[in-house]
C-alpha cells in the first residue's frame, strides 16, 4: 500500500469519524434538553371538550394498502375512540390492490350501521402512494383536526381527548404522541426496534421539542391542524417520507409543534427481518431525499435562530450517518494495517482514538432513555448494557443496506413506495409463518453482507500476527451484526 494510498484512506476515515461524533454531541445536546424539561401545568389555553360549543370536528384518515391481517383490529379499535359521534368522521383511505377490499367494505358498512360515520375511499389509482392517499382524502374531509394512523396501531379510546384540547393554541399545527410497542419482546428484532424507537420518541422528540427546534410529525398517533396541512404546501409524494417533508416545510412557516411524551400509542413492530429492511430503506432514503429538499431553506430561512438550524441541519442528516458508520468500518482494517506499516503516523491513531468517545455519550444518551420508559433498577441496567451492545452490532450490520438507501436518496434516484407488511403479532405464542405478503426473493445485498461478515472475520484475525487488537471489539461487533443480518435474511422466508 502507498504512502499517498494510506494519506487518503486516513484523511477519508478521519472525516467520517468527525461527522459521527458532531452526531453525538448534538445528541448529547438533546439530552442536556431533555433532562432540563420540566413539565409545565400552565398548558392553557386548550378546548373544554365537556362544552358542546367547544368541540371541534375531527376527521380520521387511516391510510391502508393491502392490510388484511389487521384491518380487523384496526377497525374495531378506531369505531371505540371516546369522542361525539356528530363531530366524528373516519375516512379508511383503502389503496388495497388484493381481496381485503371486500372484507374492509363490509366491516365498514358494519360499523356505519351503529351510527359511525365512516367511510371507505377508494381510488382509481396508487399515485403519490400514502401522501396521495392522505391528500385526496383531506380534498373532502369536513374535520378541522386530522387524526392520523397507520394500520398497525391502536389508539386508546380517549386518544382525541388527550390531544385534541391542545390546539386551542392557534400557533398549534400538529400534536404528535410517543409510540408503544405491543411485541416488544417477541424476539432480539423487534427488542432492539423497539430500543432505537424508544430513543427517537424520548430523547429526540422532547430535546428538540422543549427547546422550540424543529420536530417531525412520524406519520401516524398524530394530529393536523387542516389549516396547517394546506397552509405548508399540502402533502406531496416527491421523497419517501412525505410526514418529514410537511413537517419541515409547516415549521418554517411558523406553525408550532406540541410533542406529547405521555400519551402512548401502541403500535405492532416488523417481527421478519424482511420487512424491518423495507421500513428501514424507505426511512433512511427519505431521510436523504428531504436533505436534498430541504435543507438550503432551513440554512437560509429568516426566522429561526442559529441553534434550531443546527438541529434541524443535524436531524435531516440522521439518516446519513450510516453512510459515515459504514465508511469507518470499511476502512478500518486498512487502518489497521496502515498503523502497523507506517509508524510515523502513529499519532494518527492517538488522534482518531479519541472518539471512542462518540460511543461513550451515546451510551450515556440511551440510558437515560431507556430508563425512562423501562426503570433504573440495578437489573434494568444490566439489561441495557446487553441491549446496547446487541442494537449496536446489529445497527453496525444493517449499514451496508442503509447507506444504499442513504446514497439513492442523495443522488435522487427515485423508487416506488414499499409498504412494510404487517402480521397481527401481539405476542411470542402467534407466528408470521405463511403470510401473504412476504416477498421469497432475496436481496442482493445478502451476498454482500456475507462477503462483509468474512471481511470482519479476516480483521479479527489479523489482529493476532500484527499483535494490535485495538479494534478487535468493533470487528467482533462487526462481524456479529453481519452476520445476524446474514442469517436472519436468509431464514426468516415465508
Amino acid at each position: 500500500m502507498g504512502l499517498a494510498i494510506a494519506y487518503i484512506i486516513i484523511a477519508i476515515y478521519s472525516t467520517a469519524l468527525l461527522l459521527i461524533f458532531f452526531y453525538s454531541l448534538a445528541q448529547l445536546n438533546l439530552l442536556i434538553n431533555y433532562l432540563g424539561y420540566k413539565k409545565r401545568n400552565e398548558e392553557a389555553p386548550k378546548f373544554n371538550l365537556l362544552d358542546p360549543k367547544e368541540i371541534p370536528f375531527v376527521t380520521i384518515q387511516l391510510p391502508i394498502y393491502n392490510e388484511e391481517y389487521v384491518m380487523e383490529r384496526l377497525l374495531d379499535n378506531i369505531a371505540k375512540i371516546e369522542y361525539p359521534k356528530s363531530k366524528l368522521e373516519i375516512q379508511v383511505l383503502d389503496d388495497s390492490t388484493d381481496d381485503s377490499v371486500a372484507e374492509t367494505a363490509r366491516r365498514v358498512q358494519e360499523l356505519q350501521e351503529t351510527g359511525l360515520d365512516i367511510q371507505h375511499i377508494r381510488r382509481e389509482n396508487r399515485k403519490g402512494f400514502k401522501a396521495g392517499a392522505l391528500k385526496e382524502g383531506l380534498e373532502i374531509a369536513k374535520g378541522d383536526f386530522i387524526a392520523i394512523f397507520d394500520a398497525d396501531f391502536l389508539p386508546e379510546g380517549d386518544w382525541l381527548k388527550k390531544t385534541v384540547p391542545y390546539f386551542k393554541d392557534e400557533e398549534i399545527g400538529v400534536v404528535q404522541t410517543r409510540w408503544g410497542h405491543i411485541n416488544r419482546d417477541y424476539s432480539t428484532l423487534t427488542r432492539i426496534q423497539a430500543f432505537a424507537l424508544d430513543a427517537h420518541f424520548t430523547l429526540e422528540q422532547v430535546g428538540r421539542n422543549s427547546k422550540g427546534h424543529f420536530i417531525n410529525f412520524n406519520g401516524t398517533a398524530g394530529i393536523w391542524r387542516k389549516q396547517c396541512i394546506l397552509d405548508a404546501g399540502n402533502w406531496e409524494g416527491d421523497t419517501l417520507t412525505e410526514d418529514l417533508d410537511l413537517s419541515y416545510r409547516a415549521q418554517l412557516k411558523n406553525w408550532k409543534f406540541k410533542y406529547l411524551e405521555d400519551v402512548e400509542t401502541p403500535a405492532e413492530l416488523p417481527v421478519v427481518i424482511s420487512a424491518a429492511r423495507s421500513q428501514q430503506f424507505r426511512w433512511n432514503k427519505g431521510g436523504a431525499e428531504n436533505f436534498r429538499k430541504t435543507v438550503m431553506s432551513v440554512i437560509t430561512a429568516k426566522n429561526i435562530p442559529f441553534k434550531t438550524k443546527f438541529h434541524g441541519v443535524m436531524h435531516l442528516l440522521n439518516s446519513s450517518m450510516f453512510l459515515c458508520v459504514f465508511t469507518v468500518a470499511l476502512l478500518s482494517i486498512p487502518m489497521l494495517y496502515i498503523k502497523n506499516t507506517y509508524g510515523h503516523l502513529g499519532w494518527v491513531f492517538e488522534v482518531t482514538s479519541f472518539f471512542i468517545l462518540s460511543t461513550i455519550i451515546l451510551f450515556v444518551c440511551y440510558w437515560f432513555t431507556y430508563k425512562s420508559i423501562q426503570g433504573s433498577s440495578f437489573d434494568n441496567f444490566v439489561d441495557y448494557i446487553k441491549l446496547f451492545f446487541t442494537f449496536f452490532s446489529v445497527a453496525l450490520g444493517f449499514s451496508l443496506h442503509n447507506t444504499v438507501a442513504v446514497l439513492e436518496g442523495h443522488l435522487g434516484k427515485r423508487s416506488e413506495f414499499v409498504r412494510t407488511p404487517k402480521f397481527n403479532i401481539n405476542s411470542i405464542k402467534d407466528t408470521w409463518k405463511g403470510n401473504k405478503y412476504l416477498t421469497n426473493k432475496l436481496s442482493p445485498n445478502m451476498i454482500l453482507e456475507f462477503a462483509l461478515m468474512i471481511y470482519f472475520l479476516f480483521g479479527m484475525y489479523s489482529a493476532i500476527p500484527l499483535n494490535d487488537y485495538g479494534l478487535f471489539p468493533f470487528h467482533l461487533m462487526l462481524f456479529l451484526g453481519f452476520g445476524f443480518v446474514f442469517f436472519k435474511s436468509l431464514t426468516s422466508k415465508a
